[in-house]
Protein backbone atom coordinates (compact mmCIF):
# COMPACT_ATOMS: atom_id res chain seq x y z
CA UNK A 1 0.00 0.00 0.00
CA UNK A 2 2.93 2.33 0.68
CA UNK A 3 4.08 1.96 -2.94
CA UNK A 4 0.61 2.90 -4.23
CA UNK A 5 0.64 5.99 -2.03
CA UNK A 6 4.11 6.85 -3.34
CA UNK A 7 2.87 6.30 -6.89
CA UNK A 8 -0.13 8.58 -6.32
CA UNK A 9 2.10 11.25 -4.78
CA UNK A 10 4.49 11.10 -7.73
CA UNK A 11 7.44 10.35 -5.48
CA UNK A 12 8.53 7.22 -7.36
CA UNK A 13 11.20 7.45 -10.03
CA UNK A 14 9.64 7.96 -13.45
CA UNK A 15 10.93 4.64 -14.79
CA UNK A 16 9.37 2.69 -11.92
CA UNK A 17 6.10 4.59 -12.08
CA UNK A 18 5.83 4.05 -15.83
CA UNK A 19 7.26 0.56 -16.45
CA UNK A 20 6.33 -1.18 -13.22
CA UNK A 21 3.05 0.43 -12.21
CA UNK A 22 1.48 1.81 -15.39
CA UNK A 23 2.60 -0.81 -17.89
CA UNK A 24 3.36 -3.96 -15.86
CA UNK A 25 0.78 -3.89 -13.09
CA UNK A 26 -1.69 -1.95 -15.24
CA UNK A 27 -1.82 -4.66 -17.89
CA UNK A 28 -2.18 -7.40 -15.26
CA UNK A 29 -4.97 -5.56 -13.41
CA UNK A 30 -6.85 -4.91 -16.63
CA UNK A 31 -6.43 -8.47 -17.95
CA UNK A 32 -7.67 -9.98 -14.68
CA UNK A 33 -10.66 -7.65 -14.41
CA UNK A 34 -11.52 -8.19 -18.08
CA UNK A 35 -11.45 -11.95 -17.53
CA UNK A 36 -13.68 -11.63 -14.48
CA UNK A 37 -15.99 -9.32 -16.43
CA UNK A 38 -16.38 -11.85 -19.24
CA UNK A 39 -16.92 -14.71 -16.78
CA UNK A 40 -19.63 -12.81 -14.95
CA UNK A 41 -21.32 -11.76 -18.20
CA UNK A 42 -21.49 -15.39 -19.34
CA UNK A 43 -23.10 -16.23 -15.99
CA UNK A 44 -25.76 -13.58 -16.69
CA UNK A 45 -24.57 -11.30 -13.89
CA UNK A 46 -24.21 -7.95 -15.67
CA UNK A 47 -24.22 -5.73 -12.57
CA UNK A 48 -21.48 -7.76 -10.89
CA UNK A 49 -19.56 -7.78 -14.18
CA UNK A 50 -19.79 -4.00 -14.42
CA UNK A 51 -18.67 -3.50 -10.83
CA UNK A 52 -15.72 -5.88 -11.14
CA UNK A 53 -14.75 -4.95 -14.69
CA UNK A 54 -14.79 -1.21 -14.26
CA UNK A 55 -15.02 -0.65 -10.51
CA UNK A 56 -11.56 -2.13 -10.03
CA UNK A 57 -9.70 -1.31 -13.22
CA UNK A 58 -10.74 2.32 -13.73
CA UNK A 59 -9.64 3.52 -10.26
CA UNK A 60 -6.31 1.74 -10.73
CA UNK A 61 -5.87 3.28 -14.17
CA UNK A 62 -6.49 6.74 -12.71
CA UNK A 63 -3.93 6.16 -9.93
CA UNK A 64 -1.34 4.93 -12.44
CA UNK A 65 -1.96 7.86 -14.78
CA UNK A 66 -1.78 10.45 -12.00
CA UNK A 67 1.31 8.79 -10.55
CA UNK A 68 3.20 8.82 -13.85
CA UNK A 69 2.04 12.38 -14.54
CA UNK A 70 3.31 13.59 -11.18
CA UNK A 71 6.56 11.62 -11.42
CA UNK A 72 7.14 13.10 -14.87
CA UNK A 73 6.80 16.59 -13.42
CA UNK A 74 9.98 15.93 -11.41
CA UNK A 75 11.85 14.50 -14.40
CA UNK A 76 13.23 16.93 -16.97
CA UNK A 77 13.29 16.21 -20.68
CA UNK A 78 11.42 14.52 -23.47
CA UNK A 79 11.19 11.22 -21.62
CA UNK A 80 8.76 12.78 -19.18
CA UNK A 81 6.50 14.08 -21.95
CA UNK A 82 6.63 10.75 -23.75
CA UNK A 83 5.80 8.83 -20.55
CA UNK A 84 2.79 11.08 -19.98
CA UNK A 85 1.47 10.66 -23.51
CA UNK A 86 2.00 6.89 -23.64
CA UNK A 87 0.47 6.37 -20.20
CA UNK A 88 -2.57 8.45 -21.13
CA UNK A 89 -3.07 6.46 -24.33
CA UNK A 90 -2.47 3.05 -22.71
CA UNK A 91 -4.76 3.73 -19.74
CA UNK A 92 -7.50 5.05 -22.05
CA UNK A 93 -7.17 1.97 -24.25
CA UNK A 94 -7.20 -0.41 -21.28
CA UNK A 95 -10.22 1.34 -19.78
CA UNK A 96 -12.26 1.19 -22.98
CA UNK A 97 -11.49 -2.43 -23.82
Amino acid sequence: MAKLRALWAGSLPLGEAFWTWAIGVGVVVNLVTSGLFLTLITQDRPLAALLVGYGLSVPYNVVALVGVWRSAARHPGREADLARIVTLLVMALLTVT
